[in-house]
């Protein structure tokens, strides 16, 4: 015969029903993660969610587009005029500085908790 045991009889089953109901309520609720802003012409930061300025200083970049350089390394100079098995052959490195943030650059935001970190510039396609 059918178990005919009600849900609400099972006081383990239905505890469990109201804490994962409430912990998808709570992840429901949880704040945007990542947003659109612009970069203001005194180095602050407006987002699309939080229309307040963020003053320069007060919020993160990632190193691609803080202005900090980093080096490149491996390979040869392959391709190079003149170049032949006994010149321009050995591994080299190059360092690259990506272009820095400047005003009116429109930017995608992370929030970290509290704090906005601009990961990348926004471009038009």
């Amino acid at each position: 015969m059918a178990d005919t045991q009600s849900f609400d009889e099972n006081a383990g089953t239905n505890k469990l029903a109201n804490v994962l109901c409430d912990r998808m309520k709570r992840e429901g609720e949880t704040p945007l993660v990542l947003d659109f802003g612009e970069i203001q012409a005194n180095g602050s930061l407006t987002t699309n969610t939080f229309p307040v300025s963020i003053p320069k200083g007060e919020y993160s970049i990632c190193r691609h587009v803080g202005g900090l350089s980093f080096t490149v390394s491996g390979g040869g100079h392959s391709g190079h005029e003149n170049q032949t098995p006994k010149v321009n052959t050995g591994s080299h490195s190059h360092t690259v500085a990506p272009p820095v943030v400047k005003a009116g650059d429109r930017v995608l935001v992370a929030w970290v908790q509290n704090e906005a970190v601009i990961i990348d510039v926004i471009v038009s396609s």
